[in-house]
């Protein structure tokens, strides 16, 4: 089975990660994409994200009705802060019959040269790109690599920082974010300060 991974904090996920999951697994040769929330992306700060639990919980309500889409928690089981690379690894040793490929927005590729052993991913996994509106011109001699592939998928503008950022004030978001994963926020009155 050859499955995409969605890595994201998904800090909440919101109708934005669904489109572009949702695209993934219905428009290009993927069987499914899972949705791997990270518990700590070393570029984020700690503090601003809620509980492991509470975030893979919203992912696993806005994906319950996407036979394709499954929530992952691979990552909460590995050393923090934990690399991409690690994560392949550890998915390799434990479901040898799968292909694991990378999904990521363009802005990711362009800084992919940073990862931590990026060579080696561009090796041994594809990736699958998706558009993303940016304010400079994207210039990654990566778009080119053989194991890239640029897929035609919506731009889709709505980030999780903005809808925290606007509960907080009050403001209704509800048509950014799943209907169960509204409910679960309010219920919960995350992000309310």
């Amino acid at each position: 089975m050859k499955i995409g991974l969605y890595f994201g904090t998904f800090n909440p996920i919101h109708v934005g990660h669904l489109i572009i999951a949702n695209h993934m697994a219905e428009h290009s040769d993927l069987d499914q994409v899972w949705l791997v929330v990270t518990p700590h992306n070393p570029l984020k700060k700690k503090s601003t994200l809620l509980d492991d639990y509470h975030r893979l919980q919203m992912v696993y309500l806005a994906t319950e009705d996407y036979p394709k889409l499954k929530p992952s928690d691979v990552e909460f089981k590995l050393p923090q802060p934990n690399y991409t690379v690690t994560t392949l690894v550890h998915l390799e040793e434990k479901y040898p019959h799968h292909e694991f490929s990378l999904i990521m927005g363009e802005d990711n590729l362009k800084s992919l040269h940073k990862w931590k052993n990026y060579e080696t991913i561009l090796a041994h996994h594809e990736i699958y790109v998706y558009p993303r509106i940016s304010a400079e011109e994207e210039n990654s001699e990566l778009k080119n690599h053989p194991k890239v592939q640029l897929i035609d998928a919506p731009v889709v503008e709505i980030s999780s920082t903005f809808i925290r950022n606007n509960i907080k004030i009050g403001k209704n978001i509800r048509p950014l974010i799943p209907t169960k994963v509204w409910e679960y926020i309010d219920h919960n009155l995350f992000y309310k300060k």
